[in-house]
């Protein structure tokens, strides 16, 4: 999908805008994600937080009545790349956001589509389905152990 230079100013403008509600200040930090929800009917590209406090929002207009078949797959990638853009110019760098967090594409139920973009400290260690296999039968083997006695 080929977006004006105009439409990329705005989904830009638009997460600044979204992310600079939590920049640095005195206080406790904030517990939350940030989380992405795009409308291929209106275009509107809106920005909200878990409390569903909407950050802020815009109109892409190549995204209004879109009729491409791969219009998620197309926004996931750009928005990936808006936010990479967005962390490597630093805009993500002082605010006032509990690491880990997430910046997550969601459907029009706000259910999780994907994953965009996790901020974390590089001590943060991802659990996957991998190092997770075989986990119940020791945690239930265990504990069989320890009531045993």
């Amino acid at each position: 999908m080929k977006i004006s230079e105009q439409s990329h100013a705005a989904i830009a403008s638009c997460l600044k805008e979204a992310v600079e509600r939590y920049a640095v200040q005195e206080g406790n930090a904030n517990i939350t994600d940030i989380h992405i929800q795009t409308s291929q009917d209106s275009g509107e590209l809106v920005v909200f937080n878990d409390d569903d406090e909407e950050l802020a929002s815009t109109i892409v207009d190549e995204w209004v009545d879109c009729n491409s078949d791969d219009y998620d797959r197309e926004v996931e990638a750009l928005l990936r790349a808006e936010l990479a853009a967005l962390k490597d110019e630093g805009a993500f760098d002082n605010l006032c956001l509990l690491k880990p967090y997430s910046f997550v594409l969601v459907d029009e139920d706000k259910e999780t589509v994907a994953e965009l973009l996790l901020m974390d400290d590089e001590d943060t260690l991802l659990l996957d389905d991998e190092l997770l296999k075989g986990l119940d039968e020791e945690l239930d083997a265990f504990l069989k152990d320890l009531l045993k006695d």
